[in-house]
């Protein structure tokens, strides 16, 4: 299903922290990275920016939308099961600064995101947004049955992100 036949389930504003550091390395003089998600409508007061200076600037980018589609549901279910979950970061450099152009919670999404062209970052999941990707799985997600070999048999059909 590619993604213009996709329903959208839920969406949630976000705002993406983003940094340049320089390093002033021969090979290497600068780095552009995301380093966190914040969702809107949550207090952020242990995210505190830097005090720019001359080898690292650091500054919000908001009006992003974090979108959850029926077809990503197995990469979504993926990661927020994963020890580590994260949030997946695409950004695009637009006027000489790094500015995130989309976000993702599912794993296949931001497996294509980090192979592609466009600069990558993967960030940890916030526990609200975790939150708010489990309860959209609860009601959504139904794990994928079988493969190329036919029907798994491993046990009672697991009803969402409870039964993990």
């Amino acid at each position: 299903m590619s993604r213009d036949q996709s329903v959208l389930l839920a969406q949630w504003p976000v705002t993406v922290l983003m940094q340049r550091r320089i390093h002033g390395q021969r090979w290497r003089q600068e780095q552009w990275s995301a380093l966190a998600v914040l969702p809107a409508g949550y207090a952020h007061a242990d995210i505190e920016l830097d005090k720019p200076t001359p080898d690292c600037l650091q500054y919000t980018v908001p009006g992003l939308l974090l979108e959850l589609h029926t077809d990503e549901t197995d990469g979504y279910f993926e990661n927020w099961a994963a020890p580590w979950p994260r949030v997946f970061v695409r950004w695009q450099m637009q006027d000489g600064r790094a500015m995130p152009v989309q976000v993702s919670v599912s794993y296949a999404e931001g497996a294509r995101m980090l192979d592609g062209g466009d600069g990558a970052d993967g960030v940890p999941m916030p526990p609200a947004v975790h939150d708010w990707l489990g309860a959209c799985l609860a009601l959504h997600h139904r794990p994928q049955r079988g493969g190329p070999h036919g029907p798994r048999h491993d046990g009672p059909r697991r009803q969402g992100p409870q039964a993990a």
